[in-house]
């Protein structure tokens, strides 16, 4: 299976501050990933070296087989904001990224339709974002994100500010549009719960400076119901491994944000 996303010997230092030491992980075409790991230990850093947003310092990173270079059109980026345009109805935010990239009005529209139908805004597309709930912010973004049609999608933490009803709902959304086209994922979370729902794998990061303690494959079946797996109980086994490693991180735990 070809690399969507590769990283190998990865070092981030921020002036006098080794944020991110000797980093490196690979995800296959298609492939679901999650890092999870303290606040300060480089989880969006490596995001934002993918796009290019950060110089590479020390180490590889390619994606695609190619260099981060900023506005990529492979990659697709989900923050863990909306950051709808308070100007633009959501047709037209959803819109937008597509109308950066150069893509025509009438494609524009029926793409952004289609998926604001797919994530449950059917009859709000002409609501501008101040009449439009967080969760349903949140929607509008993901249909943003996925309307890009990029092979390479980075998440940081989207879900991370919803209630605990509409993160599920989300969740499950977002695993269908995935299963309809497996993109290939990098997924920020700190909830270890969503990171094993998700994932093919979960990768856990130590606190700063960033390392990886544990690579943890999540053999459960596809499609994936989150709702349902907070009861299964090889779904539980692998949530407690992923919180035993994240505690092991924790341990040199003296400095982190």
């Amino acid at each position: 299976m070809s690399t969507g996303i590769s990283i190998s010997r990865l070092t981030v230092r921020f002036g006098p501050v080794l944020a991110v030491d000797n980093v490196s992980f690979d995800l296959a075409d298609g492939e679901f990933v999650s890092i999870v790991g303290p606040s300060g230990c480089g989880k969006t850093t490596i995001l934002n070296m993918l796009t290019g947003l950060v110089p590479v310092q020390e180490g590889e990173v390619t994606l695609l087989n190619k260099p981060p270079s900023m506005g990529n059109p492979d990659v697709a980026y989900m923050l863990a904001r909306d950051c709808l345009l308070p100007w633009r109805d959501a047709m037209d935010n959803a819109g937008y990224g597509m109308e950066i990239r150069g893509v025509g009005e009438a494609e524009r529209r029926s793409r952004a339709a289609d998926l604001l139908a797919r994530v449950g805004l059917a009859g709000f597309e002409n609501k501008y974002p101040k009449h439009l709930s967080h969760g349903m912010r949140q929607r509008c973004a993901l249909a943003r994100t996925f309307c890009l049609d990029s092979p390479v999608m980075l998440m940081d933490e989207p879900f991370g500010a919803l209630d605990a009803q509409t993160k599920m709902q989300l969740e499950d959304l977002l695993l269908e549009l995935w299963t309809a086209r497996k993109r290939t994922v990098l997924f920020i979370t700190h909830d270890l719960a969503e990171a094993v729902a998700m994932s093919d794998r979960v990768i856990v990061m130590s606190a700063r400076p960033g390392r990886i303690v544990a690579d943890i494959r999540v053999p459960l079946e596809r499609p994936r119901h989150v709702r349902a797996l907070q009861k299964d109980h090889h779904f539980l086994e692998i949530y407690a491994d992923v919180w035993a490693r994240l505690e092991e991180g924790l341990g040199n735990s003296a400095g982190a944000a």
